[in-house]
Formats: structure tokens, sequence, C-alpha cells
């Protein structure tokens, strides 16, 4: 776990000087510059682009994760992994990026009513699906090498500083919005050949390969697995964009933007398990290659512990501190609409952060078949909650939506785990978070409100903060956190006594 801590401090350093810029530029660049209208434009492009590059990876994101063990050997150049892994989503690109031009059609009848301007702007998604399909495979396969700083720079810090450039291009009247959408697409290419060049330098990158090397049980168990995540692939991704879709195509790109921007409010949640799940994953795809359950089992208490941990103290200060927010924001009053998605969305997030790597346990162990068995099941769900409930209670539904999707797809995939992998996240320290939580909640109505949505943001954040900090170190929630809290006492004592 040293190795975790040790990864995970230095790529969550990263992500919160990313999560910061980006908080800077979607609160107070995006909202003074952008209508809703251009929000919901841009993010309906990278969610498409998103979508379909999924898809066109093959199942190559996981199944490096999970055959890497199998290849590793740095004599022999990892017997030409990185091959296979550039070609797999070569050959995805050739087959997903004709079908994407192909279903103009169905999606302009879809989306022509309310949301035309996205039909204009339809095929600057196609070079978007090739950057973000390879730039999350160099990611991966980075992770594997056990190297995520430089990745997470890329991603959270390279990308947001050029797509703030952007941003204040278009707000400035130096470009257009098709200058806005293309500047959009162009940053993520840069992103991936910059990541690609890191690799080259850093990593063994031979294209030298053996095909003899993959044996025919090997190559089958390959086949099998690439296939199932097809599939799964198709519905986790439809799943999950499937709010953003319905909202735009029944309500608008307007309320899309709205939308967006509420739920990148509750996204800082999930920001501090990107980095532990990134490094854990290689640690127990290693241990599950092994069929040792035991390790694997005890990583996934640590990370889910942590993980409910941070995201469940960030969902309280957010919550805690909604209305000041949107008095801060530009134009806080028309994206005030989007408070109860905060709140809905958020609940997704902390049972997402909480009981996902779980879901990896599944997909890197002999059963990761099981969930193809719920996964369309939960679409239909999320399918009729969102029509039912869009309608009647607008953006807001939709995230509620989301939410019951959540709980239900992570319930099914929680009880996968316990069965077949005998894997189970919950420890007294879950408990304890959860009186902490609900402490916390109480002491936040209770506490005196300030008219000036500063002075009473930073107060408030100030109380619970340090009300949490201590209630974790006196109730001893996780023995690393008060293991960490005891070196950082005694290393000011040291400094202030030389």
């Amino acid at each position: 776990m040293g190795v975790v801590i040790r990864q995970s401090i230095k790529g969550t350093v990263i992500t919160y000087i990313g999560a910061f810029i980006g908080f800077l530029t979607t609160m107070f660049v995006v909202t003074k510059f952008l209508q809703p209208e251009d929000i919901g434009l841009i993010k309906v492009i990278l969610e498409a682009g998103v979508m379909f590059a999924v898809l066109a990876q093959l199942g190559t994101s996981s199944s490096v994760m999970r055959f890497f063990p199998y290849f590793k050997d740095e004599k022999k150049k990892h017997n030409g992994f990185f091959f296979y892994a550039l070609l797999v989503p070569f050959i995805g690109c050739l087959l997903f990026i004709p079908l994407y031009i192909f279903l103009k059609g169905p999606v302009t009848l879809l989306f022509a009513e309310k949301s035309s301007l996205f039909i204009s702007y339809y095929y600057w998604v196609t070079p978007l699906i090739f950057f973000c399909a390879y730039l999350s495979v160099f990611e991966v396969y980075s992770n594997v090498n056990m190297r995520i700083v430089v990745p997470r720079f890329n991603r959270e810090i390279v990308i947001r500083l050029c797509i703030l450039a952007v941003y204040l291009l278009y707000g400035y009247h130096f470009i257009n919005r098709s200058g806005l959408v293309a500047g959009y697409v162009i940053t993520y290419g840069v992103a991936m050949w910059c990541l690609f060049l890191y690799l080259l330098k850093t990593s063994v990158t031979s294209l030298r390969h053996d095909v003899s090397y993959i044996t025919r049980p090997l190559r089958k168990d390959i086949f099998r697995y690439s296939l199932y995540l097809i599939i799964g692939a198709l519905g986790s991704t439809v799943l999950g964009k499937l709010d953003l879709f319905m909202i735009t195509s029944q309500l608008g790109l307007s309320y899309a933007g709205i939308f967006t921007i509420a739920f990148y409010m509750a996204a800082v949640i999930e920001i501090p398990s990107r980095s532990i799940s990134a490094i854990s994953a290689p640690i127990a795809a290693e241990a599950l290659k092994k069929g040792d359950f035991e390790t694997a089992n005890a990583l996934y208490k640590k990370v889910s512990l942590h993980q409910l941990l941070t995201g469940g103290l960030i969902f309280i200060l957010l919550w805690a501190n909604i209305d000041n927010i949107f008095a801060i924001i530009p134009n806080g009053a028309v994206y005030a609409g989007g408070k109860w998605v905060v709140f809905f969305i958020g609940l997704a997030k902390l049972i997402e952060v909480t009981l996902n790597f779980g879901g990896m346990l599944i997909g890197f162990s002999r059963y990761y078949y099981w969930s193809l068995y719920f996964v369309f099941f939960i679409i239909v769900v999320g399918i009729l909650t969102n029509y039912l409930l869009i309608p009647v209670w607008g953006i807001a539904g939709a995230a509620l939506a989301t939410a019951v999707s959540c709980l239900l797809s992570c319930s099914v995939q929680q009880w996968i785990v316990l069965k077949k992998v005998k894997g189970n996240p919950y420890s007294s320290g879950t408990l304890k978070l959860i009186v902490i939580f609900l402490l916390l909640t109480g002491i936040n109505y209770f506490l005196f409100k300030f008219d000036n949505p500063w002075i009473d943001g930073i107060s408030r954040s100030i109380v619970l903060a340090a009300t949490g900090a201590v209630l974790l170190y006196v109730l001893k929630v996780s023995g690393e956190v008060n293991n960490t809290a005891r070196a950082l006492v005694n290393k000011v004592k040291h400094l202030l006594w030389k």
C-alpha cells in the first residue's frame, strides 16, 4: 500500500491543481463568456466523442490492465504488448468512426427540434473519437508501468489550460463559435500526441512482436474478454451519457448547459478517487492473476474507505456552500436552476467512488462477464426514469434518474463482487464515516449565516473541515490517515525546535 499512497499523493496534488484551474475556468470564465447553449454544445460534442471513443477502443483500456501482467518482461520489451495496444483501437476507429457518420440521419431526427445547433457541428466529433481513444489507451499504458504523474498532469493541467485559452479567445471575440469548437477538439489532439511522445521516452514502446507468444488459450481469453468489454462498454457508455443526451433532445442545449455546470460541481467529489484507482488497479490485477483474493479484497476495503472519506467530505462542503457558490459565480441566477442536480449527482458520485473499485475486481477476475447480465437492465431503467422524470422535474429529474440508476447498478455489482470474489468493502471505518457525515450535516444546519457569500463560505468550510478532521482522528477511522497526521505533526515540531 506504500507505493499506492506515494503515487496517489503525487497524482492527487496534480489533480487538485488541475481541479482548481478547472474550477476557476468553469465557474468564472465559462459562466461569464459562454451562453448556456454554447456550454451545452461543447459538452454534447465531448460526450459523443468520448462515448464512441470508448467503443472504438474495443476494450483496450481494461484489457491492458488485465493482461499486461501476462506480457510483462522488460528484457523482452513486454513481448510486443505496446504494438497490440496500438493496433486494436486503430481497428476500432475504422469500425466506429464510419458508424458515427452513418448515424447522422437518426441523430438529426432526434435533435433537430430542440438542439439543431449540434447537427451543424456534427462532424467535429469524428477526430475527437480518435484523439480520446488513444489518449485513454496511452494513459492506461503509463499506469501499468507505474507512471501516473505525467499522464495526470497532461489531462488535468495541460488540457485545462489549453481549453481555458480557447474560452478566453472566444470570450474576447478573437474566434467565433466554429473556432471555439475547433480549438476544443484540437486540444485533445495535442494532449494525445504529448502523452505519446512521453511514452516513447520513458516506457517500453517497441512495435516488435511475436505472434507465437500469444498461445491459443491466452488468445481465446483475450478475445472473449474484449468481446464482453465491447458489449459492456456499449451499455455503460450509453448509461453514463443518457441524462445529457435526453436533456438535449427533450429540453435543448441551454438546459444541457445548465446541467453541465451543475454536474461539474458534483464531479469534484470523484477527483481524489482517480489517482487512488489508477495506481491501485495494476496491483489488484496482479493479485487476481495469482488468485490472491485476500490481497485484492484487503486493497478493496482500503480503497473504498478512503474514497468514501474524501468524497464524502467534499460532498458535505459542497452542499453546505451551494447557495454561496451560485451567489458568487457570474450569471449565478441562471445556473442556480441546477441546484438539485448538484445534490442528486453528488449522491451518485459518492456511491460510485465507494463501490466502483469492486467493478474493477470483477473485471480483472475470471468472472468479468457477469457484469453483462445486468447492464442492459440498468439502461432500460435509466431510459424509463429519465423519460418519466425529465418532463416533471426537468434537469433535476434527469439527475435523480442518474442517482437511481447508479444505486441499482452499484448494488447489483456489489452483490456479484461478494458472491464471486468474496469482496466486501465495508468495515467499522465505514460506519464511523457515516456518523461523522451526519454530525457535520447537523452542525452546518446550526451555523450562523453571513450575508456576504465569501465570508459565509470560508467560515462555514473552515468549521466543517476542522471538525471533520478532529472527528476522523479521534474516532480512528483510518490508520493510514492517523499515521500521516502524526508524521506531519512530528515534522512541524522538528522544524519548530530545530
